[in-house]
C-alpha cells in the first residue's frame, strides 16, 4: 500500500478530480499555496495498492500539464520600495509534484 501526495495547480484540479474518479481511485483534495509564487494549488492525498501506482501516476500525468504564464515578482520586503520596478517574468507553471510513500497500514471505516 502507498500514499501519493500529488500537488497540483489549481487549473488542473478539477480535471484530474473528475479523472480519479473515473479510474476508481478515492482522493481527499486539501487547498495548498505554493511557496514560490505564492499562487493557489491543490494538493491530493490517495492511497493506493502498490501495483496501481503506475496507473494512478498515467492518470496524474495526463490530466496536469506545464504551461508557460507572465507572474509579476512580488516587492521585496524590508527594501526601498520606491526603486523597485515589478517587470513581469515568464515563468513555467502547472504540472504535477508527486510523492509516493510507503503505509504500514490502512483503514478505511
Amino acid at each position: 500500500m502507498k500514499l501519493v501526495i500529488a500537488v497540483v495547480q489549481d487549473q488542473d484540479s478539477n480535471n484530474l478530480s473528475d479523472a480519479l474518479t473515473k479510474a476508481d481511485f478515492r482522493a481527499t483534495k486539501l487547498a495548498s499555496t505554493g511557496g514560490f509564487l505564492r499562487s493557489g494549488n491543490t494538493t491530493f492525498l490517495i492511497g493506493a495498492d502498490s501495483a496501481k501506482i503506475p496507473q494512478l501516476l498515467d492518470v496524474i500525468r495526463e490530466n496536469c500539464r506545464a504551461r508557460d504564464q507572465l507572474v509579476s515578482p512580488i516587492s521585496p520586503l524590508g527594501g526601498n520600495a520606491d526603486a523597485y520596478v515589478p517587470y513581469p517574468v515568464e515563468v513555467e507553471v502547472g504540472g504535477a509534484t508527486v510523492f509516493v510513500l510507503p503505509i504500514e497500514q490502512f483503514h478505511h471505516f
